[in-house]
C-alpha cells in the first residue's frame, strides 16, 4: 500500500510537470475521481486478506490514462489476479500443519460441537453454550501461578520433607491463602440442558445440625449446703469420708462414725468405738451399698451392716498399727496399714487374708481400685506410687516382695490422692504432699508420666468428672482449696471457696454430679461442681445375695 501511495505520488507529480498538459472536462473528473474511492476498500482489506502480489497487479498496466494524460490506477480482475498467481510457483506448505476445518475450536484435533442448549421456549433465556469462560477480571494471577506450580515443587521435594514439616505448610498455607483455592473464576454457571430428568438432590444435615453448639455449663461457686462435723481429726494420712451406692454419706468424727441419707437429709450414728481402739482412721462402703468396713487406730477392721446398725464381723491381725486406708473390689477387703503392707482379704471367709502385696517402707495412706477391678493404685508416705495386678499377688504372706507392676517415684512427698480416669482405663492422676504439690498423670500399661502439673499446694484428694473431662483437686493450706481443671489443658474452670482450712477427704455422690467435702475447719459441705448428664443410663438391675450369708462362711 505504501509502494502504491509513492507511485501514485510519482505519477502525479510527473504528470504536473509536463508541459501543456492536456485539458479535462468535469465528467472525466468525477470519473477518475469515483474510480480513486473504489480503491480505498480493497488496501483495508489488504491487511487481512491474502492476495498474490501488490507488485503484480500495481503496475504501469494497471494505470489508466484518459485524454488528459493523468494516472488512474484500477484493480486488477479476477482473472488477471488468477492469473498472476498460477504464473507463480505454489508456497510449500509448513510440515505437520493440516487445513483448519469449517466448525473446528482453533487448536482442537476434533470437530467443534455445537451447544447442548436447546433452543429454550423464554425468550429471555440465555444461551452460554457448554463451556465455562473465565472471567480474568476476578482472578487473581499470583494466586493461580502459586497453586500451579507449588504442586510441583512438592513432588520434587518429596523424599525429603518430613510430615512435621509437611503438617506446618499445610497449616500455614491454609492460614495465609483462605479459602482461596481457585485458578479460574468464571462469570456464571452454564444453563440446565432442558428436556432431561431433574436431580435428585439429597439433603445433607449441616454441622449446626449434626453437633448443636453446647452451652457452658454454670459451675456455682459455692456449696449448696454446709453440715457441722466437730471433732474431725486433722490427719493428712486419714480417710474418713465416703458417700454409698444407696445415697448415704458416712463421716468419722473421732471415735464416732455417723450416716447422712442425701435421699431424705436424715442423719443417724451408726457406731462410736471405746477410746482404746479410736479414733476411726478410714471408712469404706462396699459395692451394693449396705455394708460398710471401719478401719481403727487399733489395727482391727470392724465391718458392718447399715440396715440393721450392726456388727457383722472383727478383723484382727492384719496389720500391726493403724489401717489407713481400705477399697473394696466385689467381696474382697484391701487394706493399706503403717506397717507397709496391703492385704486382700476375702470377708466371706474365715482365714480372711488371701493375697498380701509388699513393696512400700512407710504408712500406705491411698488405695484405689480400677473401674476394670484389675489394677490396684497405693500411695505411701514413701513418696511412692504403685500399680498391682490383681494376677500378681502373693497367696503366702511371707513372700510377695517386689511383686507390683508399675513403682512410680517421681512424686517429692507422700502420695495419698489417687483416682482413676472413668473414661480412659489406663489412666491414673496422683497428688503430692506439701513438698510435692504436683498432680501427675500415669499410663499404667506402658507406666509413664504423660503430664504434671504444679497446684502450687498440698494436694489431699482427686476426684473425677464422670459426665466432662474435668478434674476435681482438694489442696491444702490455701485460700481457695478446692480447684476444678479442664482435662487434658489442665486449665482452671473454677475454684470454690467455702472452706477456711485444708480439705481433708472427698466423695463423690453415685450419679456423679455432687462432691461432698470434709475439711479441718470441721464443716462438711456438699458441691454441685458436676452438674448432671444429659442422658443418664439406667442403673443395671443387679442381685446381691448378701456378702456375709452364712452360705458363703467356710
Amino acid at each position: 500500500a505504501e509502494r502504491f501511495r509513492r507511485e501514485k505520488g510519482g505519477k502525479i507529480r510527473r504528470a504536473s510537470n509536463t508541459p501543456n498538459p492536456p485539458k479535462t472536462s468535469g465528467g472525466e473528473i468525477l470519473r477518475a475521481s469515483s474510480q480513486l474511492t473504489s480503491v480505498a476498500p480493497v488496501l483495508r482489506h489488504a491487511r487481512t486478506f491474502r492476495f498474490p502480489s501488490v507488485d503484480s497487479w500495481i503496475s504501469p498496466r494497471c494505470w489508466l490514462s484518459d485524454p488528459s494524460g493523468g494516472g488512474i490506477p484500477r484493480c486488477p480482475s479476477s482473472m488477471e489476479a488468477a492469473g498472476s498467481s498460477s504464473s507463480r510457483p505454489p508456497k510449500r506448505r509448513r510440515p505437520g500443519l493440516r487445513p483448519s476445518a469449517p466448525l473446528e475450536v482453533a487448536g482442537a484435533r476434533t470437530p467443534y460441537m455445537p451447544s447442548l442448549c436447546t433452543n429454550s421456549k423464554n425468550p429471555s433465556t440465555k444461551c452460554y453454550g457448554d463451556r465455562f469462560i473465565p472471567d480474568r477480571s476476578a482472578m487473581d494471577m499470583d494466586m493461580a501461578y502459586y497453586l500451579l506450580t507449588e504442586p510441583k515443587k512438592g513432588k520434587e521435594n518429596e523424599a525429603v520433607v518430613s510430615p512435621a514439616k509437611e503438617a506446618y505448610r499445610r497449616l500455614l498455607a491454609e492460614k495465609l491463602l483462605g479459602s482461596r483455592t481457585r485458578i479460574l473464576a468464571f462469570r456464571n454457571k452454564p444453563p440446565e440442558p432442558e428436556g432431561m430428568l431433574p436431580q435428585i438432590l439429597f439433603e445433607t444435615p449441616t454441622s449446626s445440625q449434626t453437633k448443636p453448639t453446647k452451652q457452658r455449663r454454670k459451675i456455682p461457686q459455692f456449696a449448696e449446703r454446709t453440715l457441722d462435723a466437730p471433732g474431725v481429726v486433722d490427719d493428712y494420712y486419714l480417710n474418713m469420708l465416703d458417700w454409698g451406692s444407696k445415697n448415704v454419706v458416712s463421716v468419722a468424727l473421732e471415735n464416732t462414725l455417723y450416716l447422712w441419707n442425701a435421699s431424705d437429709s436424715s442423719t443417724s450414728e451408726l457406731v462410736t468405738v471405746d477410746a482404746d481402739y479410736g479414733p476411726i482412721t478410714s471408712v469404706s462402703w462396699a459395692c451394693e451399698g449396705q455394708h460398710i468396713a471401719v478401719g481403727l487406730n487399733s489395727s482391727d477392721i470392724q465391718l458392718w451392716d447399715t440396715s440393721s446398725n450392726r456388727m457383722l464381723r472383727t478383723l484382727r491381725g492384719v496389720h500391726e498399727s493403724r489401717v489407713g486406708s481400705l477399697a473394696w473390689n466385689s467381696s474382697i477387703l484391701t487394706t493399706g496399714g503403717m506397717d507397709g503392707k496391703i492385704v486382700n482379704n476375702d470377708v466371706r471367709m474365715r482365714s480372711h487374708m488371701v493375697q498380701t502385696y509388699r513393696g512400700h517402707e512407710a504408712e500406705v495412706c491411698g488405695l484405689r481400685w480400677s473401674g476394670s477391678l484389675q489394677q490396684l493404685a497405693s500411695g505411701g508416705n514413701d513418696n511412692l506410687v504403685h500399680i498391682w495386678d490383681a494376677s500378681m499377688a502373693s497367696s503366702n504372706p511371707s513372700v510377695g516382695y517386689n511383686r507390683w507392676l508399675h513403682r512410680f517415684s517421681d512424686h517429692l512427698s507422700a502420695v495419698k490422692a489417687l483416682a482413676w480416669c472413668p473414661f480412659q482405663s489406663n489412666l491414673l492422676a496422683s497428688g503430692g504432699g506439701g513438698n510435692d504439690r504436683c498432680i501427675k498423670f500415669w499410663n499404667t500399661h506402658t507406666g509413664l508420666c504423660l503430664n504434671s502439673v504444679d497446684t502450687g499446694a498440698q494436694v489431699c484428694a482427686l476426684l473425677w468428672n464422670k459426665n466432662e473431662k474435668e478434674l476435681l483437686s482438694a489442696c491444702g493450706f490455701v485460700q481457695k482449696p478446692l480447684t476444678l481443671w479442664k482435662y487434658p489443658s489442665m486449665v482452671k474452670l473454677a475454684e470454690l471457696e467455702g472452706h477456711t482450712s485444708r480439705v481433708l477427704c472427698l466423695a463423690q455422690s453415685p450419679d456423679g454430679s455432687t462432691v461432698a467435702s470434709v475439711a479441718a475447719d470441721e464443716t462438711l459441705r456438699f458441691w454441685n461442681v458436676f452438674g448432671t448428664s444429659e442422658a443418664p443410663k439406667p442403673a443395671a438391675k443387679t442381685v446381691h445375695t448378701g456378702m456375709f450369708s452364712f452360705s458363703h462362711i467356710r
